[in-house]
């Protein structure tokens, strides 16, 4: 059964008491937040150490990362985390989480099933 074999991971979360959309997708390596949850939830950010651009999220046109900030979240009713995330301005979802969060998770992607396992 082929039904999983184009699909990326969404999921949802909660993020100061509201539902969130989340992709989980390991081909990049930047956790990121949308400016629009950030904006909306009045969620801190500070100053990016490194500010740097990407490209790859908004065709073509390069998006200048100035902000970050620790993301809180809750995902189901039993597992909850903080991940560091650089804020930009996207459309695919309100939080991205990408290689990093994998690793530090150890998080085990099941690509037939696309689910994750995380211990």
């Amino acid at each position: 059964d082929d039904d999983q074999r184009e699909n990326i991971f969404q999921s949802r979360c909660i993020i100061k008491e509201r539902v969130c959309s989340l992709i989980i997708d390991g081909g990049s390596c930047t956790n990121v937040v949308a400016i629009t949850l950030v904006d909306k939830l009045k969620l801190p950010t500070t100053a990016h150490p490194s500010p740097y651009k990407l490209q790859w999220l908004i065709n073509g046109n390069q998006i200048k990362v100035t902000q970050l900030m620790l993301l809180s979240f809750l995902i189901g009713k039993r597992y909850k985390d903080e991940v560091l995330c650089d804020v930009i301005s996207m459309d695919a979802c309100h939080t991205l989480f990408e290689r990093p969060w994998q690793f530090d998770r150890s998080a085990k992607h099941d690509g037939r099933k696309n689910t994750y396992t995380i211990k």
